[in-house]
């Protein structure tokens, strides 16, 4: 199949969230891409408590209603999982041929994750071979089972089939690398800060080269906005986008600056722990994106503390949404669509195989067919 397929072989990009499932179709054409259609269904609180499918009913019936609402033919789709259930490492093998990398990457593989093997989905990109020739780098991914067959059974219930399972990340960096076309070795900080996880990505140029879950995100301003101000969580999503009361303003922005400490010392932590591992030092740039990226003043407090230029990541930079049927807002606040994008731009028997860098092999994610292997 092709790079870049038909409309009848393309995959619908489903994020399925702890707090909501956004969904993005493309079109691509001549190697530009036009959004057909996305939407937002935000799920009951509880439908997904610590990334665990705990109502797939819920989840179901988000599903069916987006694809009925837009009128969705289309039954092939992309998602992606994340959290303590996936690990991500960058690796060496003591094996120079890439045909050798896929009988050894089992057994070398225990070393490296903290799961029984028997536990989990495996897979690997080849990064290329060392400096001295005798090894390859690979980057490794291990996914526990229950997760992946818990998101693909919900999507497969909805009557949906799930072509590819993804990463979080590898999509965040999908939707970076299409949108922005970032110049060599200009080095970049990722942030999807959804409501329970955030994915912090470091990328290098176009190339993916480290990313850690952080087990916070919104859900946290929301706690604490509701403890210290004794509202419901309803009106606590409200005040921290802004929409308190005049008289409430000043204390609900010092309760958001609070969570916003806690949440940059996680991502410093990440970022001391990414220059103690690599060639590279510092950041030119921070991107942020996801539904908690909007809250009031974190934007402004992530510049000030890391002292670099911090933006929206906009997945539709590069992608034309004229005319298209997009959930209000989504022209101006499309953060939060930013790994339903990168999941759309996958395709069926996209994932690279061939030696050599990620952006020579033309970098697409992991977990191709996973949960049916």
């Amino acid at each position: 199949m092709a790079l870049f397929g038909s409309k009848a072989s393309r995959l619908i990009g489903l994020d399925v969230g702890s707090s909501a499932v956004k969904m993005v179709a493309l079109q691509q054409n001549r190697g530009s891409y036009q959004v057909e259609t996305a939407d937002i269904e935000q799920l009951p609180i509880g439908t997904i408590v610590d990334g665990v499918i705990a109502k797939p009913e819920g989840v179901v019936s988000s599903i069916n209603r987006i694809f009925e609402s837009q009128n969705l033919k289309d039954n092939q789709v992309a998602s992606s999982v994340s959290g303590h259930a996936v690990i991500v490492k960058k690796i060496v093998l003591p094996v120079s041929n890439p045909g050798e990398v896929a009988e050894s990457i089992q057994w070398e593989a225990e070393q490296y994750i903290p799961f029984d093997i028997a536990d989990v989905y495996l897979d690997y990109h080849l990064l290329g071979p060392t400096e001295d020739g005798t090894g390859t780098n690979v980057i490794l991914v291990a996914a526990k089972r229950e997760t992946i067959d818990s998101q693909s059974d919900v999507i497969a219930m909805s009557g949906r089939q799930p072509v590819i399972m993804d990463i979080d990340a590898f999509a965040l960096h999908n939707a970076y690398e299409m949108n922005y076309a970032p110049e060599k070795d200009t080095v970049a900080a990722l942030l999807n800060i959804g409501a329970s996880i955030m994915n912090v990505n470091i990328a290098a140029g176009d190339n993916f080269i480290f990313t850690r879950d952080i087990g916070m995100g919104g859900n946290y301003y929301t706690e604490y906005v509701q403890r210290d101000l004794g509202v419901t969580p309803e009106e606590a999503e409200q005040y921290k986008q802004g929409k308190a009361p005049e008289e409430l303003k000043l204390t609900v922005s010092s309760v958001l600056q609070s969570v916003s400490e806690i949440l940059a010392l996680e991502v410093q932590k990440t970022f001391d722990y990414f220059r103690t591992t690599s060639e590279f030092e510092e950041m030119q740039s921070i991107y942020i994106c996801g539904g908690a990226s909007r809250t009031e003043g974190l934007r402004e407090y992530l510049q000030e503390t890391f002292q670099v230029p911090v933006e929206y990541l906009n997945p539709f930079q590069a992608i034309k949404v004229n005319g298209a049927n997009l959930p209000e807002g989504v022209k101006d606040n499309g953060s939060e669509f930013t790994v339903a994008v990168g999941l759309a731009l996958r395709q069926a028997g996209d994932k690279p195989r061939a030696q050599g860098s990620a952006s020579q092999a033309g970098w697409k994610g992991f977990l191709q067919k996973l949960t049916k292997r």
